[in-house]
């Protein structure tokens, strides 16, 4: 899942890049003195959204691919009270031998 969360975001990242870099043409000639002024600041944003798209694709893919999940848990659950699970019952609290 966070293979595709990665993948996803690179590709909206990539298609605002290629957008970003025709609506800013203007500023070809500048380039130099952009990126030595204010390169590490653009470095320091670019990974900030990296970090925040990321994270919203994959709390949405979370979201809406993960809906069986509930279902298999309880199955589990299910096995683990009935005592067909290797794993012991926890006891509650309040009753010692």
């Amino acid at each position: 899942m966070i293979a595709n969360s990665l993948v996803v975001t690179l590709a909206i990242l990539l298609a605002l890049g290629f957008w970003l870099l025709g609506e800013l043409r203007f500023l070809a000639p500048y380039r130099p003195i952009l990126i030595h002024h204010y390169g590490y600041v653009l470095l320091f944003w670019s990974a900030i959204l990296f970090t925040n798209v990321f994270a919203a694709i994959h709390a949405i893919q979370r979201k809406f691919f993960l809906k069986d999940t509930g279902r298999k848990l309880s199955f589990i659950d299910k096995q683990a009270v009935a005592g067909d699970s290797p794993v012991p019952h926890p006891e509650p609290p309040g009753e010692v031998d």
